[in-house]
């Protein structure tokens, strides 16, 4: 019976470790709102929405597809879902790829602070740039490649600048945004 029993161990000691890999689910609700998350769509009274956001969206939407292929694309997805205030169409645009759960907490309770503010304008910012704090609608000329988006909003008071930057990068293929 020991024997059995260090036989057995020893072998799950020598089996492969297998690294635990969330499913993200792509979710609709009745009203067509996109919700990505960890939990099953009927946990959340919505159902499973089993199109690529990689491909064109649906005749008649005048959505732009989420996988975006430059940094106008992702400027301009961006500023559509803040301005729709759905912190999940932001989320669709942000590359969490290799973020814990911790940290992806955070950075959502970021993205719905974002989603409820009123965005200004979404510009690229470029490598290089010196930025004056002191008139922040004006930008500067480009001086080197695109290497974030910088996003001007304004406060609920109506009048206090916001700003927030996001990373960019590149993979399979799309533009994702990063903090």
């Amino acid at each position: 019976m020991h024997i059995a029993c260090a036989l057995l161990l020893l072998l799950a000691w020598l089996a492969p470790l297998r690294e635990a890999h969330a499913q993200v689910r792509h979710c609709v609700t009745a009203d067509g709102t996109r919700l990505y998350t960890d939990r099953r769509c009927a946990d959340l009274g919505a159902v499973d929405d089993l199109r690529d956001p990689a491909l064109a969206t649906q005749p008649g939407n005048s959505r732009r597809p989420v996988c975006a292929r430059d940094v106008q694309d992702l400027a301009w997805a961006l500023e559509e879902a803040i301005r729709s205030g759905d912190a999940n169409r932001i989320a669709a645009l942000y590359d969490w790829a290799g973020m814990g759960t911790a940290n992806a907490n955070r950075v959502m309770n970021r993205l719905q602070a974002i989603a409820k503010r009123e965005v200004v304008q979404v510009r690229p910012v470029h490598a290089g740039e010196r930025w004056d704090d002191t008139d922040p609608w004006l930008a500067p000329a480009p001086v080197g490649p695109p290497v974030g988006l910088r996003v001007e909003q304004v406060q609920a008071n109506g009048h206090t600048p916001a700003r927030t930057s996001f990373g960019l990068r590149r993979r399979m293929g799309c533009l994702w945004v990063r903090m």
